[in-house]
């Protein structure tokens, strides 16, 4: 086996390689995506990120193996590096006097193709390369080797940003000089998680729509209806003597209720419309394009699934309210939808519960 000769620039590109503090660090998903993409182009079973050190071969990428490192004195790399402006290819390591005696050639993998792609950096030092391995002798084809070489300057320039993320970070943690301005940085990071959490969409007891959500969405939803001169309708649902089922069986079981009713109505209405918890053991659903008589149907569905689902150790009916706008209604507004089903669902209790009931707008 013929070892690589050491480059002229050995001592500079060892220095450029430690200056990356890359050896031995964690997979990064960048440096997996070009061995992947390596392999896929160049139709090959194996892929390395190669980096060659003082007396080893690591791998900060590979693909199709869970081999890490080599001994520098087996690797293909280790030739490839001394011509660093092309790409080095070994169409058949067996006919090939610095690999034919390779254990690697030899046992396991049994390496018969080699092609690397040196990683140059700025300075012209090449550090490892972007290759692929076939335990069979071919070529790459020329559309595959210009492939591998952009894929090469792409992990190159990955190196590179890597290094300068890594060297702003420690420059921010270390210069007194960025104090101030890191703080005010943590302070504006702070105020930001603080508005996103306070926006934050979902419910999370049923994972639904929240309150805030909901009136976002029904805010859009009436503008969309006005736009489109569509009919607009809200069901306004609420669980029937739900104190008492709280009371009688405790809040835990009232919390599954709950999140049993909220996969009910969730299943029973369509996929365009729109669910949120309302608050308490309330919840809203929008119904786009949707009129009177179609938003009656759906609740009425709704209903009845509710009623024949099983509930363990209770029953749980519900009572629902139903509002619907023409577009062309001057009053056609998310806080007037919402009064209407209001009343609706006050009268659909007052009736004896378990029932749905329409608002009649002209009436209010």
């Amino acid at each position: 086996m013929k070892g690589a000769a050491v480059p002229d620039n050995e001592v500079e590109r060892l220095k450029s390689l430690r200056i990356l503090e890359i050896l031995d660090s964690v997979p990064e998903q960048a440096f997996d995506d070009l061995t992947l993409l390596a392999a896929t182009l160049c139709d090959a079973p194996l892929s390395f990120v190669s980096l060659i050190d003082t007396d080893r071969q690591w791998f900060k990428s590979h693909f199709g193996t869970v081999l890490e490192q080599t001994a520098r004195e087996l690797a293909f790399c280790a030739h490839a590096i001394l011509v660093p402006d092309q790409i080095m290819e070994v169409p058949d390591t067996a006919a090939d006097e610095r690999f034919a005696d390779n254990p690697l050639v030899l046992e396991g993998p049994r390496i018969r193709f080699y092609a690397g792609a040196p990683l140059i950096t700025e300075e012209g030092h090449a550090l490892g390369t972007l290759c692929v391995l076939d335990q069979r002798p071919r070529r790459l084809e020329p559309r595959q080797r210009s492939a591998l070489q952009a894929l090469a300057r792409q992990a190159a320039v990955q190196l590179k940003l890597r290094s300068m993320h890594r060297a702003l970070q420690q420059a921010l943690e270390s210069a007194r000089t960025y104090q101030h301005e890191l703080e005010e940085y943590q302070s504006r990071l702070r105020h930001l998680n603080m508005q996103l959490h306070a926006q934050a969409i979902t419910d999370p007891l049923t994972g639904l729509y929240n309150r805030l959500a909901l009136t976002q969405q029904l805010n859009q939803a009436v503008a969309r209806s006005q736009r489109a001169q569509e009919w607009l309708s809200l069901l306004l649902i609420d669980a029937d003597h739900f104190k008492s089922l709280n009371d009688n069986f405790g809040h835990q079981v009232g919390d599954d209720a709950l999140r049993q009713l909220a996969q009910i109505i969730r299943a029973a209405v369509r996929e365009s419309d729109i669910v949120a918890r309302y608050g308490g053991e309330e919840f809203v659903v929008i119904l786009p394009a949707t009129d009177g008589v179609g938003a009656r149907a759906l609740a009425e569905r709704v209903r009845a699934e509710v009623q024949a689902a099983r509930w363990g150790r209770h029953d749980l009916t519900i009572s629902i309210g139903v509002a619907t706008r023409a577009a062309s209604h001057p009053r056609c507004t998310a806080e007037l939808l919402i009064q209407d089903a209001d009343f609706a669902l006050y009268r659909a209790k007052n009736s004896g519960r378990n029932r749905v009931i329409a608002a009649d707008p002209t009436a209010l």
